[in-house]
C-alpha cells in the first residue's frame, strides 16, 4: 500500500513538471547548431495519450529537443533514476552499473550518434583498466546507464536535424511520467 501511494506521489510530481517545464516544440528554436555532437540533458520521460512512450533531450548548447520513441519499460529504467527513486530490487540497468563496478569498468559518456530508418543509435563510451572501449547501444539503454553512473550525455547534430524530419512527429510529448 506504501508503495503505491509513493508510486502515485511520483506520477503526480512528474505531472506537474510536465506543466512547469513549459515543453516546446524543436522547430521554434532558431539558433544554428555550431556543429559537433552537443551535450544533452533528460528533460523527461513521457507517454502520449495512446500509450506510446518517449524520452525527450534537450542540446545545451542550442536547447533544439528531441523526442525519441521507447518502450514502457525503458521509459521506467530512465524515469525511476532521473526522479531519484530507488527500486526495492536492482532493475538491469542497476546490475549491469554493479557489475561495471566490481570489474572495474566505468561508464564515461554516451552520445547518441545517427537516425537512420526512424530508429536512433548510441555510442557507450567505457574505461576498462584505463583503456577506452565504444560500445553499440540502444539510446534508452545507454541513458539509463549514464544517469545511474552521472556520465555526460551527448548527441551529435545530425541526431536533431533528422528528428527535426520526421513525417508524422509528435504533436506535444504527452503526459510526463
Amino acid at each position: 500500500m506504501g508503495q503505491i501511494r509513493r508510486l502515485s506521489r511520483f506520477v503526480l510530481v512528474l505531472g506537474l513538471g510536465v506543466i512547469l517545464s513549459g515543453a516546446r516544440n524543436p522547430t521554434e528554436i532558431a539558433a544554428p547548431p555550431v556543429g559537433g555532437p552537443q551535450e544533452v540533458v533528460v528533460v523527461g520521460v513521457y507517454r502520449d495519450p495512446q500509450g506510446q512512450h518517449g524520452v525527450m533531450i534537450e542540446g545545451k548548447r542550442d536547447r533544439r529537443r528531441v523526442l525519441m520513441v521507447i518502450g514502457p519499460a525503458e521509459a521506467t529504467a530512465i524515469a525511476l533514476p532521473l526522479e531519484h527513486v530507488t527500486p526495492p530490487r536492482p532493475l538491469t540497468h542497476d546490475l549491469f552499473l554493479t557489475l561495471f563496478g566490481r570489474l572495474k569498468v566505468g561508464v564515461t559518456r554516451v552520445v547518441i550518434t545517427d537516425l537512420r530508418n526512424n530508429t536512433y543509435y548510441a555510442t557507450l563510451h567505457l574505461t576498462v583498466d584505463g583503456a577506452p572501449m565504444e560500445l553499440d547501444s540502444r539510446p534508452s539503454d545507454a541513458i539509463a546507464l549514464a544517469i545511474r553512473a552521472k556520465a555526460p550525455l551527448f548527441a551529435e547534430d545530425r541526431v536533431f536535424e533528422k528528428s527535426d524530419r520526421l513525417p508524422g512527429g509528435p504533436a506535444g510529448p504527452g503526459e510526463r511520467i
